[in-house]
């Protein structure tokens, strides 16, 4: 039987700020395209997958569906940072996005149109203002689009805490406001509550015009208000259930994906909770300490798929956050509306837990940590998946290290082994397998100095039944994990 693991898009595809859509009896994901290895985020043309609404085992690669070069800022801004795409009352489908540089976005919202959901999309124009000026007004990044009953509604902007941060006098965030989002200092001023959060503008029929000038959606001082531990800090996406409206934004701690509702599209959000954290931060009270996995940027938003909801986020590679994985959650929305967080795991949208027969890459590893992890970019020792030519593997990984897989079915369980070999520090040590963080091993492997990829194997204890899988290295130097299998 076919299944699926998060990531779900090919192990040496990066996808991440993943906005799920479903057009017809399909579900797309467009997202930014990061490149394996890269410099900076987001240096691929667009592409997308979709997948049949009753199978999301069953993803499917449509190609290249936009290239930066087709924008006429092109080469000047290179980087085709988060977009997402909505459907026009003509049937047409419009990806909204910004060109950037590694200093940021452009100072516009561009618009392509296509006549399919995966195009190809050609370049249309930019938003712009009545009078034909393109829409400068407050920080133009991350675009969310909704289609609410023939209003097309634009969410964007973006959130740094120089307005509240003590360190900063006013003089001094209104010049790093300037500096960083290319404002003037009339623009600044002029705007009540200032140019940063997120916002809201209703287009009109061309897609590209708006009716009005935007609206702030949360407040302009997050102090004292419902969002004070859990700010706006990017990522914008909107979706309506039933009359409600769902606000999806990265938060300020920006590792999760949290939400705000409202009865309006435009006005009046309260924080809702978060959906998901990249290092399972706050799910069942974790503290940002003990991060299951190493945290960073998230981006994403929620759907609806054959009358279930999902949750698409990215997870983190590499010890830089430039090579982002689109990994996806099923969740639940309670009778009152709110949804519960839930956790990362490997199983992600194969509906039923992972078969415990055969091999798995490391690289759908939903826990890695030594207990001392980074958050963002880092230069150190540190356990985190990489690759080298087609090898996809767990590196860095020193005494104390965890790495671990949910869930699997076991039925008839008798081995479990790892393909590993010697780190950069020569190994020895061992490898404890357990299926409770908190109990006792089900079974061990001798670590010793290999230079090549070498399965070990071991006999396990373990009864049947629905259990995570987690292998605990303790001892001396460093290993590789490439691999696991289940005899």
């Amino acid at each position: 039987m076919k299944q699926i693991f998060n990531p779900f898009t090919p192990i040496n595809e990066y996808i991440p700020d993943a906005e799920p859509h479903v057009f017809g009896d399909r579900v797309y994901i467009y997202g930014s395209h990061d490149k394996e290895g890269g410099e900076f985020f987001c240096m691929l043309d667009y592409v997308t997958y979709s997948a049949p609404v009753d199978n999301l085992r069953d993803w499917r690669y449509e190609g290249v569906i936009y290239k930066a070069s087709q924008d006429p800022l092109y080469p000047e801004y290179r980087y085709m940072y988060a977009p997402d795409v909505v459907k026009g009352n003509d049937g047409k489908y419009y990806l909204y996005y910004s060109l950037g540089d590694t200093h940021g976005a452009s100072f516009v919202m561009s618009v392509a149109v296509a006549a399919s959901p995966v195009g190809p999309f050609e370049y249309l124009g930019v938003v712009k203002n009545p009078d034909g000026t393109p829409l400068r007004d407050y920080v133009i990044f991350d675009p969310g689009l909704l289609n609410d009953n023939g209003h097309i509604y634009l969410y964007y902007g973006f959130w740094f805490n120089f307005d509240e941060n003590p360190k900063y006098t006013k003089e001094e965030s209104i010049k790093k406001q300037m500096e960083s989002f290319r404002k003037t200092r009339e623009e600044i001023e002029s705007t009540p509550g200032g140019v940063q959060g997120p916002v809201c503008v209703e287009l009109e029929d061309d897609m590209m015009t708006i009716k009005q000038k935007p609206k702030r959606i949360f407040p302009s001082v997050y102090a004292g208000t419902s969002f004070a531990d859990h700010q706006f800090f990017e990522a914008s996406s909107m979706r309506k259930i039933g009359n409600k409206y769902y606000f999806i934004y990265s938060a300020f701690t920006n590792q999760e994906l949290a939400y705000a509702t409202s009865d309006y599209p435009d006005r009046d959000f309260k924080y809702g909770g978060v959906l998901v954290s990249n290092g399972d931060v706050y799910y069942k009270g974790r503290l940002p300490k003990d991060r299951l996995a190493r945290t960073g940027n998230t981006h994403g938003s929620i759907e609806n798929i054959n009358g279930d909801w999902y949750v698409f986020y990215h997870r983190q590679t590499r010890k830089n956050e430039f090579s982002r994985q689109a990994c996806a959650e099923k969740i639940e929305i309670l009778e009152d509306g709110r949804i519960p967080q839930v956790e990362m795991t490997s199983c992600g949208l194969n509906g039923t837990p992972l078969i415990a027969k055969g091999e798995y890459s490391a690289f759908i590893s939903c826990n890695l940590t030594d207990g001392n992890l980074p958050h963002g970019s880092f230069d150190y020792e540190c356990p985190h998946l990489t690759s080298k030519g087609e090898d996809y593997y767990a590196t860095e990984v020193h005494t104390g290290t965890m790495m671990g897989f949910k869930y699997f079915d076991f039925d008839g369980v008798n081995k479990i082994g790892i393909n590993y070999r010697s780190g950069e520090r020569k190994p020895s040590g061992t490898v404890y397998i357990k299926t409770d963080l908190d109990g006792a091993p089900i079974g061990k492997i001798e670590i010793s100095d290999i230079a090549e990829w070498t399965w070990v194997d071991t006999e396990v204890e373990a009864e049947n039944g629905t259990y995570p899988v987690y292998f605990i290295y303790q001892g001396e130097g460093m290993i590789d994990i490439r691999d696991i299998r289940f005899n």
